[in-house]
């Protein structure tokens, strides 16, 4: 049982409140009891002070407009808790929302030229060439994960084999890929 002393206004004495035991319950001391944990959880969770004070002032006036059910509950705290964290959770959405929704109008402002047919054809035989340095099975592996955007487990059953071995059959393709091409090499050189 958690309890918390509040000093009434003409008295020197402190009464202890239950905090999570039904209606007799107030507000005020709810809000005394739960203030600084749930500000220093939410500063830990957003690493912003005036972000963590915000959210939490957001959760407490939702709390106090549905106080005489949220009192009711067995656990009011958790309430509070559950109410800024999915504040803070929404604010991360919309702000994520709101930046991908820049960046596509940044993108799109300037449209980039259609690539020419030169530039086509020298984009496949790089493509051609890069993959011709994988082995068979690497360049399987890397066609149904990447290009056909398989999973392991599935590109494994394709390939009959494990996903495990389709993992490292990627990780060394991209290996392979990430060196700089010799001019003089041929084919799976």
């Amino acid at each position: 049982m958690l309890a918390v002393s509040v000093a009434p206004e003409r008295s020197t004495h402190t009464a202890p409140i239950s905090v999570g035991v039904g209606t007799a319950l107030s507000f005020e001391g709810f809000y005394m009891a739960n203030e600084r944990r749930l500000y220093r959880a939410l500063y830990v969770l957003t690493g912003s002070r005036d972000e963590a004070e915000d959210l939490a002032q957001h959760a407490f006036c939702r709390v106090w407009e549905r106080w005489d059910r949220v009192a009711a509950l067995d656990d009011p705290a958790g309430y509070l808790f559950r109410t800024a964290f999915n504040a803070h959770h929404s604010a991360t959405r919309r702000a994520v929302r709101a930046a991908r929704r820049v960046v596509d109008v940044v993108a799109h402002s300037a449209p980039t030229p259609a690539p020419g047919p030169a530039d086509l054809a020298a984009d496949r035989d790089h493509v051609t060439r890069s993959l011709a340095r994988l082995s068979p099975r690497q360049r399987e592996a890397v066609v149904l994960t990447q290009l056909l955007d398989c999973d392991a487990s599935h590109a494994a059953r394709i390939m009959r084999i494990r996903p495990a071995t389709v993992r490292v059959l990627v990780s060394q393709a991209r290996a392979v890929l990430a060196r700089p091409a010799r001019p003089d090499a041929g084919p799976g050189a």
